[in-house]
């Protein structure tokens, strides 16, 4: 599916919820939006009815509940997930407890119900972002050596050459070079789809250049518990390496 977006249309939104009050709530609010403005092009009442819309219509933007009958929100933002090629996905629910797990997810923000329209508008505006983002990908995808960093009113051409790794920081990416951190908004499965043949993903949260790996080291992580971290040249943390990816990090040092 085509999910191209240019900056001079409004954003085109799949609100996804099984309440219809709740959805006429959002349909409003959206309404009212106007930098980036955005158009409801269609409602589901749960994840089956949403698949069939995404199959049949284009969108830039979905606004997912998570407590669902049958599917919840986010078994479906994982299916999106898998399928290689999403629009910007948000998060709006009555519960707090889900945001990390939703940011996993690359979610590009997360609201709790009741939602205000000073909210939404901050998070079409992160949607907004995303979509250029990936627009600049695809574009890259053409000359693969640099990638574009946007700080404020400013672009910088960035070599990946001098790009150790990306690494997903909840709500954006850090992009750390031997000398200094930049930040990036968008997901980190779109850098891998575009830059997959240069990077390699060592973690969920994790693409780092394979020529900076060094060694792997035993360590303790809260979240993880006790695994394997990467040494890399030219940085002094470690990277934790999951156990899924962990023959694959070995390979790679054997390699050289």
């Amino acid at each position: 599916m085509n999910l191209a977006w240019a900056p001079d249309r409004p954003l085109r939104v799949l609100v996804v919820d099984d309440e219809a009050l709740a959805r006429s709530r959002l349909v409003t609010l959206l309404g009212d939006c106007r930098k980036p403005s955005a158009v409801v092009q269609a409602q589901a009442a749960h994840a089956v009815q949403a698949m069939e819309c995404l199959q049949h219509q284009r969108f830039d933007v979905v606004l997912l509940d998570i407590h669902m009958p049958g599917t919840d929100g986010l078994a479906l933002a994982k299916v999106l997930t898998t399928s290689g090629r999403m629009p910007a996905l948000i998060f709006v629910t009555a519960y707090a407890q889900y945001a990390v797990q939703a940011f996993e997810l690359d979610a590009v923000d997360y609201l709790t119900k009741p939602v205000r329209l000073e909210r939404l508008q901050a998070a079409l505006q992160k949607a907004e972002r995303y979509l250029l983002m990936r627009g600049a990908a695809q574009t890259q995808a053409q000359t693969p050596d640099v990638i574009l960093i946007q700080d404020r009113s400013r672009t910088e051409r960035l070599p990946l050459s001098e790009v150790i790794y990306f690494k997903a920081e909840l709500k954006y990416i850090t992009v750390r070079t031997a000398t200094r951190s930049y930040i990036l908004d968008g997901s980190l499965n779109e850098l891998e789809d575009t830059y997959g043949e240069r990077f390699l993903r060592i973690h969920r949260n994790a693409l780092i250049a394979p020529s900076a790996a060094r060694a792997l080291e035993k360590q303790y992580d809260p979240e993880e518990g006790e695994g394997w971290a990467l040494r890399l040249h030219g940085v002094s943390e470690l990277l934790f390496v999951s156990r899924r990816q962990l023959a694959a990090v070995r390979d790679m040092l054997a390699r050289g």
